[in-house]
């Protein structure tokens, strides 16, 4: 279980109740029958052990209950033992426990008898942790990465570096080497831990490392996250502990979270000190942001389009790249002058999805543009930026071919939106240009992209697309995100009307655009039919231009 340090009271005053309790033999629960259960309960006084000569009576020794601090040691028989031969003192550490021991002997002796605790500083939270097994094989053999962890997980929290202090060394490494990869595959989580201990053997055997249990580990990271493994016992019953050998025995105990509640004094000191951090967290937030909200000027529409190049499928050949750029309308509309309009992919060799060849590109692109609307009193309707594109391949031998031309008008309305732009590329008749293309690359090319569309430097009436001949090829998609950002949008005043009269007219503007599209698909139809019907022979068509049966 994990919980926040925050629903303790702070570290040092945290208080854990442990109580342990020897049910009895285990070999006789184990062994006795169900039939004769009850008749030996009644008995069960009859085996109550006697004080001994000593005074000391054996039923104290089989129940204990005790309450531990965090980090407070309570010395094991075995440590009271060990460390009162001098000789066995080979630390500072180890001289420091020699001398409390000497005063606990003097002023009557320890006062557990069986519950000790293991502390951080103790040599067995090194090696427990060290020995720690990964898998349930008997020659488990340590990785490289499990001894590294082990080491991590030994790092005090006092030897943490400040945060927020200037890095000392590059964000990305583009060419790690093999032993910087090694060195720096881990998780740096400082811990301290706590081992709270039973000495669970026979009576007037204490002190034997192979009868200590572990009751329960405490760990506290650096993150103010406290662990305790078990869980507290709360209302799910006591736990169970049956130890190994000729005489087993059955032990149960409880833990139990006894940490003192806060004064309201205390309570007030630590929220006004949470207050005070939270305070300089946020000033020193708003010292990386700024104070000042960049605004557009009155009148204006800021455009802030994050867009991607997802896919591109239904190409002839592969290896494909994709070239975009975005136009903007020569009135009304400007972009900064450091801003790109324009972008190319990485070539992406397709996969089959299908009847269809995908090439995957996810290129991400961004830009921003504004729309400045002077003249109020004007009903012309407002243009909108337009993106197009332009599909190649490239194959082994550098040889590149236009795929496709496509064009789509950016959506008008704020949000998420995905477009498939259906792409086309001039041909030419006959089998030499087709037979020049798949040998030697290159084909018919536009040398104005905006041709696509109506280019925004024709000033005629009529744009007459006669004599080009066409083939429809494969789709490419985008993913487009889009921010518009005014002062209109949340004033009052009648410039609000007069944005949304503008955004109005945007958005008629957008649905004539996909009329205008659909219209250009008729008229690309019926020339269609119309160059079919002229190149079949003139004995088949009747005079008003239908087939003759």
């Amino acid at each position: 279980m994990a919980v926040p340090v925050s629903s303790f009271v702070p570290r040092t005053r945290s208080r854990f109740g442990i109580h342990l309790q020897r049910i009895t033999s285990s070999n006789f629960l184990h062994y006795q029958p169900a039939a004769e259960l009850w008749k030996d309960l009644i008995d069960l006084a009859t085996f109550r052990p006697q004080p001994t000569a000593s005074g000391h009576r054996p039923e104290e020794d089989e129940e204990e209950e005790i309450v531990i601090g965090w980090q407070e040691k309570l010395f094991s028989q075995f440590e009271v033992d060990l460390y009162q031969n001098e000789a066995a003192c080979q630390s500072p550490l180890d001289y420091q426990y020699r001398q409390e021991i000497l005063k606990l002997e003097n002023s009557g002796g320890k006062k557990n008898r069986r519950i000790f605790t293991y502390t951080d500083s103790d040599r067995y939270t090194n090696l427990e942790e060290h020995c720690q097994r990964m898998t349930t094989a008997a020659s488990e053999v340590p990785s490289f990465l499990v001894e590294r962890m082990a080491n991590v997980r030994r790092r005090r929290q006092d030897r943490r570096g400040m945060e927020g202090s200037i890095l000392k060394s590059r964000i990305v490494t583009w060419e790690p080497s093999e032993e910087f990869v090694r060195n720096n595959h881990v998780i740096n989580t400082p811990l301290q831990t706590m081992h709270i201990m039973a000495d669970l053997g026979p009576y007037k055997k204490l002190g034997y490392k192979k009868y200590e249990h572990v009751l329960c580990t405490l760990k506290v990271d650096s993150n103010g996250v406290i662990t305790v493994k078990p869980d507290f016992t709360g209302l799910k019953g006591p736990y169970r502990i049956e130890t190994e050998g000729e005489k087993q025995e059955l032990w149960k105990y409880t833990i139990d979270n006894v940490s003192p509640l806060a004064q309201p004094e205390e309570e007030e000191r630590e929220r006004r000190v949470f207050k005070d951090l939270y305070g300089r967290h946020k000033e020193y937030l708003s010292s990386l942001i700024g104070t000042d909200f960049e605004m557009t000027v009155p009148g204006a529409l800021r455009l802030f389009v994050n867009g991607e190049v997802v896919s591109a499928q239904g190409y002839e050949y592969d290896n494909l790249y994709v070239h975009f750029f975005v136009e903007l309308p020569t009135t009304h509309w400007s972009s900064p002058a450091f801003q790109q309009l324009s972008g190319v992919t990485q070539t992406c060799t397709t996969k089959s999805l299908g009847m269809d060849k995908v090439a995957h590109f996810s290129y991400p692109f961004t830009f921003e543009a504004f729309f400045l609307h002077e003249d109020e009193s004007s009903d012309a309707l407002p243009e909108w930026p337009v993106l197009y594109c332009e599909v190649l391949s490239l194959d082994f031998w550098q040889r590149y071919r236009v795929e496709g031309y496509g064009a789509v008008v950016l959506p008008a309305t704020p949000g998420s939106h995905t477009l498939t732009v259906s792409t086309w590329r001039p041909v030419e008749l006959g089998m030499v240009a087709e037979l020049r293309r798949f040998f030697i690359g290159g084909s018919l090319e536009l040398e104005d992209l905006s041709y696509v569309r109506i280019p925004g430097s024709f000033k005629g009436e009529h744009l007459s697309r006669f004599g080009l001949r066409t083939e429809t090829t494969g789709t490419v998609t985008f993913r487009l995100h889009c921010l518009q950002q005014s002062r209109a949008f949340m004033e009052s005043s009648s410039l609000r009307k007069r944005m949304r009269s503008v955004l109005d007219r945007l958005e008629g503007f957008s649905q004539q655009s996909s009329i205008h599209n659909v219209l250009e698909a008729f008229r690309r139809a019926r020339r269609r039919m119309q160059e079919a019907r002229e190149s079949l022979p003139q004995d088949l068509v009747s005079p008003s231009g239908t087939l003759v049966s």
